[in-house]
C-alpha cells in the first residue's frame, strides 16, 4: 500500500512588510509576504511573548488580491504547504522553509473598518484556477473517521 504524506500548514499573523508583486517571464503573478505570527510560552512561571516569522509565496490572481488589498501590519489566515529550498553563495550551501499559499483570507479591510462602521469585513484571495496544484490533491478522510484519530506517526 502505498504511504500518502501530508504536507499542509494554517497561519493568522500580520505581514512584516508591504507586499511584493512581481511576474515570471511566462506572465504569472508572483507576490511575496512576510508574515509575524506570535505566541506566548510560560518559561519558568513568567508569561513572555515570542514571535516567528515566515514567508509566504502568493501566486496567480491570489498575489494580484494581496499586492492591491494588503498593506504592512495587515492581518492575514495563510493556508498552504511547506516549500524547502537548497542553493549555494560564495561555496556555502544554504537552506530555507518558506509557505506556498493555496489560500489568503484577509482578516480586515485596507481602511482599517473605515468605511464599514465598525464591521469586520473578510475578504478572501482563492482563485478557482490556481497555478500551484496543491500536494494533498485527491486525498480524502474515510467516512467514519473521528478527526481526533491520532496520526500513526
Amino acid at each position: 500500500m502505498a504511504r500518502q504524506n501530508i504536507n499542509s500548514v494554517v497561519i493568522t499573523g500580520n505581514l512584516t512588510r508591504d507586499p511584493e508583486l512581481r511576474t515570471t517571464p511566462s506572465g504569472t503573478s508572483v507576490c511575496k509576504l512576510g508574515v509575524a505570527v506570535g505566541e506566548r510560552r510560560k518559561i519558568s512561571g513568567e508569561w513572555a511573548d515570542y514571535t516567528n516569522y515566515f514567508d509566504v509565496t502568493v501566486w496567480a490572481a491570489s498575489a494580484e488580491a494581496c499586492a492591491q488589498y494588503l498593506t504592512k501590519g495587515s492581518p492575514v489566515a495563510v493556508a498552504g504547504r511547506l516549500q524547502w529550498s537548497r542553493w549555494e553563495t560564495d561555496g556555502v550551501a544554504r537552506t530555507k522553509v518558506d509557505i506556498t499559499a493555496e489560500r489568503v483570507q484577509f482578516l480586515s479591510s485596507r481602511d482599517d473598518n473605515k468605511s464599514n462602521g465598525g464591521q469586520q469585513r473578510q475578504q478572501q484571495a482563492q482563485p478557482e484556477d490556481s497555478d500551484v496544484p496543491p500536494d494533498t490533491d485527491g486525498l480524502t478522510v474515510p467516512a467514519g473517521v473521528p478527526a481526533d484519530q491520532d496520526i500513526p506517526f
